[in-house]
């Protein structure tokens, strides 16, 4: 294990601002970031303003005509969201056509845009077509559907080589609004505002926490001023408004922890990191293995208008005789999805880890399984990859036969200097696609070059050490900085509305002695290290040999990666690092 300063600190800085600037914020915007406001969020007409009149005018014949128009839902929690917030403004804009002109699609899968509900769209039933985080490749299908009279409306923020000729395309990537770090639930969001501006009416702002879910869960960066402020004011309590939101908070209250979310019956906040816990993992589960009945039910959930009806209640997949409120059924049963996932992840890890001794996997500079399919669930080989290559400390890949190729999911390890696994790959022959983030993408390879591959892999991943190393923002060692330590990390603790995409949590080292006199193992073998100033050291879920290799009747000299936590007890706060790793640098078994 390898500890390193990001930088230097620098006496001058209060804690917040040694953070930022380690992660690349300059001085010079540093007051701009902590001090967000409503004027960073971008003018929707930078969007263009042709395609947003075209786009109004579409709906507005809609409306006139009593046109039925039918909204595609995309297959993840920025789909979800964005459908959900689109749907719940226009029953507030046109209550009566909503209720009656208004439908939507679910895709089955983890399909995406237009293609699969074709021969649904074909029959002439629905004259406006709305793809909210979706279609703006679909260039086929917006001709076919332009010359069945259809009008495709697309409000999305995936990147397109071109603006299609045959739709109205809404899309942040086109056009010259500065935000590139907008999901689609923004897109949609800011659209709904320029309806807002044309019919003096304020509706769009009822669904910020839409907005902010959405943006979180599509893992949008939070370097973007208006993408990080839509976040936190979304997530203000008197901003959360909708009822699935609303009830997940409220569900999951029970056990969290003020260090990762304030609770939502206290009237705070609750932060980025907070939702992306508690509720983005319960969406991306039902769409990942979720039935088709099961994703219809979450995301009507989310519709205002449908989340407070009365449906028999399910329990146990049996009738109880009961009503329940549709969105207490949601709740429960993404609960219930979230379970079936782990288990699968469970089956998957046992599964694959299993090969990985059988095979001597661990030789290599890559974990690479070749799967047959249905050995692993494909909804589940990303989460297993991203377990494995955290456990293991190498790159995962895990893939299935699909024929020509081996089909499947990447994670990149970066603690070892390899900070783009996607680029590697793109060098290795044989590779088809690989399509993501830099460490986390899907990977395609043809089977006949297979070998060739494997060996490429293996040569590249060798130039990475196999020691980790984890880069740091403070180093603490007793007789140097040890004073300062406590301040330090109880200030980093309050940082957790920070973390997210493109912000790194803040990381410290420690050096410390372990004895018999301030170890000790408490339940579920976690052990606690007590330190002067009221500091401890936590590690949750040691193994049997870890308790035994710490013990000591001695002294043990140890570095430690730790995460920063606030313990709050009896109404005081005190300062805890989180183990995340740890090195023996000395001991000392017996004293003499």
């Amino acid at each position: 294990m390898r500890l390193q300063l990001i930088n230097k600190p620098n006496p001058s800085f209060a804690t917040v601002e040694q953070i930022l600037y380690n992660r690349g914020i300059s001085q010079d915007l540093m007051k701009h970031y902590l001090n967000l406001s409503e004027n960073d969020i971008c003018d929707f007409l930078s969007l263009g303003i042709n395609p947003l009149r075209e786009a109004a005018t579409a709906l507005a014949t809609a409306v006139k005509n009593s046109e039925d128009c039918v909204v595609i839902i995309d297959s993840d929690c920025d789909g979800m969201t964005s459908a959900a917030l689109l749907i719940n403004y226009l029953y507030e804009l046109f209550p009566i056509w909503t209720a009656a002109h208004i439908h939507w699609l679910m895709h089955a899968g983890k399909q995406h845009g237009l293609n699969d509900h074709m021969n649904t769209l074909r029959n002439g039933k629905y004259k406006l077509v709305i793809c909210p985080d979706s279609a703006s490749n679909d260039y086929k299908c917006h001709e076919e559907l332009k010359q069945l009279g259809i009008t495709t409306l697309v409000l999305d923020h995936h990147l397109a080589d071109k603006i299609s000729k045959d739709a109205i395309i809404i899309n942040n990537q086109l056009s010259n609004y500065p935000n590139k770090e907008a999901s689609g639930v923004c897109v949609t969001w800011q659209f709904c505002r320029y309806l807002d501006s044309l019919l003096s009416t304020n509706y769009a702002d009822n669904y910020r926490d839409l907005v902010a879910l959405g943006l979180d869960g599509d893992m949008m960066s939070l370097r973007s001023f208006e993408t990080r402020y839509l976040i936190l004011d979304g997530f203000r309590r008197d901003r959360i408004k909708n009822p699935f939101i609303d009830y997940m908070l409220d569900k999951n209250d029970f056990p969290l922890s003020k260090s990762d979310y304030v609770s939502s019956k206290e009237g705070q906040a609750c932060t980025s990191i907070g939702a992306a816990f508690f509720i983005v993992p319960f969406v991306n589960a039902v769409t990942r293995i979720g039935t088709a009945d099961e994703k219809e039910l979450v995301f009507e959930a989310m519709l205002n208008h449908l989340a407070f009806q009365k449906i028999p209640e399910i329990k146990r997949n049996k009738l109880t005789g009961k009503e329940e409120y549709l969105v207490l059924q949601a709740v429960r049963v993404i609960g219930n999805v979230k379970n079936r996932q782990t288990r699968e992840e469970t089956k998957g890890l046992e599964n694959l880890e299993s090969k990985i001794q059988e095979h001597n996997m661990l030789e290599h500079g890559a974990l690479v399984f070749l799967l047959e399919p249905g050995e692993v669930d494909a909804g589940v080989r990303g989460l297993i990859a991203n377990k494995l290559m955290a456990k293991y400390q190498k790159p995962c890949i895990i893939m299935t036969d699909g024929g020509d190729t081996y089909d499947g999911s990447m994670r990149g390890y970066t603690k070892n200097g390899l900070d783009d696994f996607k680029a590697l790959l793109e060098k290795c022959p044989g590779v088809r696609y690989v399509q993501g983030h830099s460490n986390a993408a899907g990977i395609s390879v043809y089977k006949a070059q297979l070998e060739n591959f494997l060996t490429a892999l293996d040569n590249e991943t060798a130039k990475y050490p196999s020691n980790p190393l984890y880069r740091i923002d403070y180093y603490f060692k007793e007789g140097i900085n040890f004073d300062s330590a406590p301040d330090k990390i109880l200030s980093i603790a309050a940082m957790n509305d920070f973390w997210g995409q493109d912000i790194d949590r803040a990381y410290v080292g420690i050096r410390c002695k372990i004895t018999a006199n301030n170890f000790s193992v408490m339940k579920s073998n976690t052990i606690k290290i007590s330190l002067n100033n009221n500091l401890s050291l936590i590690k949750f879920g040691a193994t049997d040999d870890e308790v035994e290799q710490l013990s000591t009747q001695g002294w043990i000299e140890i570095d430690a990666y730790c995460k920063c936590n606030c313990n709050e007890w009896n109404g005081n706060s005190y300062p805890q690092l989180i183990i995340e790793d740890y090195e023996i640098i000395d001991s000392c078994k017996y004293m003499f």
